[in-house]
Formats: C-alpha cells, structure tokens, sequence
C-alpha cells in the first residue's frame, strides 16, 4: 500500500500502459510506414491505463454496477441510432456520467460503451481508438463539470466533443491507411466533414433534451452511494 492510500499495484500497472503508449506513438512518428500497427499499440495501452486509473481510485460494486449499466444503455442507444449515420447518443450519455460521476468513471463508460456496441456494428482496429475517444469525452467533462452544470453549456459542450470525436477518428484513419500527405489528410478530413457535423448537431439535440436531467439521476445515484448510515 503506497502512502497516498492508493495499492501500488495498479499504479504500477498505469505507469507502465502510459508509458507503454507513448513509446507506441513514439514509434508511429518515427516509422511512419508502420503507423497502422504502432498506432493501434499504442491506443491499446493508453484504454489499458485508463482501465487501470479507474482500479486506481477504488469504487464499489454499486459503482461499477452503474458504469457497467450506463456502457450498455450507451451501446444500445448507439445501435439502434445506426441507421442514421453520425447521430447516436454515447457522447451525451458518456459526458453526463464524467459530470456526475467524475472523470474516471466518464472514461470507463465511454470505453466501455464503445467495444459493445462494435459487438454488433463490427470490431476492427478502429475500435480501440473509438474506446480512447469515448473515454476521452468522459474524462474532459469530469475535468470540466463544474462548468456544464446548465443545460446550454452542456449542449454545447456535447457539440465540441462529436467534432473533436470524429476528427481524431479521421485522423487515425490517415494516418494509419493513407499515404502521409496533405492531400490524403484533406481528402480524409474532408469526407468526414457531414458525419462529424450530424454528430454535433445530434449532441447539441440530445443534450438539450435529456442531458441535465440525466446527470441528476446520476448525480442522485452517486449521492446515495456515498451516503454513510451511522448508528447510534
């Protein structure tokens, strides 16, 4: 057990998925030509060290319990948006949870909601990055939940999160399949431009209609957890 109450253990197993991923990207920018499988590495360790920052900061089954729920109702929300392409509701679901739950948590259920719902809609080597993406949208509304407590700047904030998604995605995309040139990237950028818009637009939608209130039944739900019955 280390000073700071924390198990060595899973901050060992952190530092070293962290360090991990950055040799991977390390090796992407110095070999190019094998970008796709040092990238995929990379995104691989970097999920891995999340997982292992969640371990880090404790939490009871009931937590986990609710992560896991919130992964599932994110991945089903996801597949029965297929249809529509770029609209679906795990960056709203995702974001909510990092404000009410805290970033750690925001992490592990857009990871998890990524790898199941690619059960349905197809595994691949982007999945592991869509887990990074969606973990990443959970950690920066935790870090910046004390801004989005209002239904505006949630919405808008949801908003930034489908652009920034999409384009680190697209970025992948180049990267890891296409010649390293600017015309491949803005070629690539370029046809990802309308599914990333419809992913805004449909984020600024949902969060306006559900989002606050969702983040008070997590809110509510993470109250009640953390609530200690002392008998007299």
């Amino acid at each position: 057990m280390s000073r700071s109450g924390f198990p060595l253990r899973p901050r060992l197993a952190l530092v070293s998925f962290v360090s991990l991923g950055v040799a991977g990207v390390a090796w992407a920018a110095l070999d190019p030509a094998n970008g796709g499988l040092a990238t995929l590495l990379a995104a691989f360790a970097l999920v891995a060290g999340g997982f292992a920052w969640l371990e880090q900061g404790g939490g009871t089954a009931r937590d986990l319990t609710l992560v896991a729920t919130l992964g599932g109702i994110a991945a089903a929300g996801r597949v029965l948006f297929a249809p529509i392409p770029g609209v679906q509701p795990v960056t709203v679901i995702v974001a909510a949870a990092g404000v009410a739950l805290g970033p750690r948590r925001g992490f592990a259920v857009g990871a998890l909601a990524a790898i199941a719902s690619n059960m349905f809609l197809g595994q691949g080597p982007h999945t592991p990055w869509q887990m990074l993406a969606w973990g990443g949208c959970g950690v920066l509304a935790g870090v910046f939940r004390f801004a989005l407590r209002r239904r505006w700047p949630f919405a808008l904030f949801c908003a930034v999160l489908g652009m920034a998604f999409g384009t680190l995605m697209d970025l992948w995309l180049w990267f890891a399949f296409y010649p390293h040139t600017w015309a491949a990237l803005v070629t690539v950028l370029a046809a990802g431009v309308a599914f990333n818009v419809a992913h805004a637009l449909g984020n600024l939608v949902l969060a306006l209609v559900a989002g606050p209130e969702l983040r008070r039944v997590l809110d509510r739900h993470r109250r009640s957890v953390h609530t200690e019955v002392v008998w007299a």
